[in-house]
């Protein structure tokens, strides 16, 4: 009974999913909205829409109130659906409620009443909201810290600024998704000088561009605009789902840079770009599970990058051989002066120094003087024993 009720609530029949959207929302039929979140992963994304309409559509003044059965089975898909009717509807009665309900519910219901008081800026919710805006559940979080950013509240947001700064990077983690969902442009400089200090760095690449555009860094700051891409690119397919090159607008960004590719840093992107594209679309590891949608997208940006001139680009690498340029690391990859590379072995910094003696054993160049070189400058017994091993 429920499945058909789904079928016709999802269909093209519009007698049939005008009566499915009155039936769910007139019963207020909890059994048959649990089932239609539990689909969410199987629905695309028009028919989601679709039905968030419909259900629109069969929500009045005398049945609104029916939503709040809903607030049980949360889904982003239909949240905004539920809650700007919420709001829509909203008095002091209904909001009473909301607070009720926030206090003591689940997060699921917690997640859509944090929503809900991203519009009605009730002081009262302060509270809950700077509670729940560090839990384990990521929906939970995202709506607390958005509803903190709506009112400005002061206290949270210095505390995830402070959290930034946290020795434990899970917490540091935690804070740059606070920061992005809440808002404050400000906060974008902190969050990429804790993502150049971290290593977790393609974690938080990965957050920065939902509270700036990577075209807006771009414009206003080219390195650190590139810095953030350069981790994003390292993400893809580890760390960051390949469904994220449409939210980051990566197609277009790269088209962008590729007009413009006369500097170093540049240059060095579109290589890793490139080399990463290459990768992800070689065999079917990285987009077996992939929508159709997405594969697409990714095997268009390979044969954008596929246009670039790596010979070209290849003659800036030198100018990021340097312990100064964020860079380095993937300029290594890219080095094909090993004298050039061998000088790295001199710099203070035992990482690079790990990276450079690896590339130079890759590149059959790590002589006996080469590796003493490196030996002296390292104090860390286990780097030693790396490259002593290799």
């Amino acid at each position: 009974m429920v499945e058909d009720l789904i079928k016709q609530l999802t269909g093209k029949n519009k007698q049939e999913y005008e009566a499915a959207a009155c039936r769910l929302v007139n019963t207020a039929d909890v059994e048959m909205f649990k089932a239609l979140v539990e689909k969410d992963d199987f629905l695309f994304d028009f028919v989601k829409q679709n039905v968030s309409e419909r259900i629109l559509n069969a929500v009045n003044e005398t049945n609104y109130k029916n939503l709040l059965s809903f607030l049980k089975y949360y889904s982003p898909s239909y949240e905004d659906a539920i809650i700007s009717t919420l709001v829509k509807y909203a008095d002091e009665d209904l909001t009473d409620r909301m607070l009720e309900i926030f206090e003591s519910g689940t997060n699921d219901e917690k997640t859509y009443c944090a929503k809900f008081f991203t519009y009605i800026q009730d002081p009262l919710a302060l509270e809950l909201l700077r509670k729940n805006a560090r839990t384990e559940d990521e929906f939970l979080n995202a709506n607390c810290a958005a509803a903190l950013g709506a009112m400005k509240d002061e206290i949270s947001y210095t505390n995830a600024l402070a959290a930034l700064k946290s020795e434990d990077e899970f917490e540091q983690l935690k804070a740059v998704k606070f920061l992005t969902a809440y808002g404050n442009q400000e906060a974008l400089y902190p969050i990429i000088e804790a993502m150049k200090n971290s290593t977790m760095s393609e974690n938080i690449a990965a957050e920065i561009p939902y509270l700036t555009e990577i075209f807006t860094i771009l414009e206003n700051d080219l390195e650190n605009g590139l810095l953030v891409l350069n981790n994003i690119i390292n993400g893809l397919g580890e760390i960051i789902p390949l469904s994220s090159v449409f939210d980051y607008e990566l197609y277009e960004l790269f088209e962008r840079l590729m007009v413009n590719a006369d500097d170093s840093k540049t240059a060095i992107v579109l290589l890793n770009a490139n080399e990463k594209f290459e990768t992800l679309t070689e065999n079917d590891e990285y987009l077996y599970d992939e929508d159709k949608e997405t594969k697409k997208e990714i095997i268009d940006i390979k044969k954008l990058l596929g246009h670039i001139n790596k010979k070209e680009l290849l003659c800036f690498v030198n100018q990021e051989l340097s312990e100064d340029s964020p860079f380095v690391y993937t300029a290594l990859d890219f080095a094909q002066d090993m004298y050039a590379v061998r000088e790295l072995l001199k710099c203070s910094n035992q990482t690079i120094i790990v990276k450079t003696a690896e590339v130079l054993k890759a590149h059959n160049e790590l002589d006996d003087t080469s590796r003493q070189v490196a030996l002296l400058k390292i104090t860390d017994e286990n780097i030693k024993s790396i490259i002593r091993a290799l």
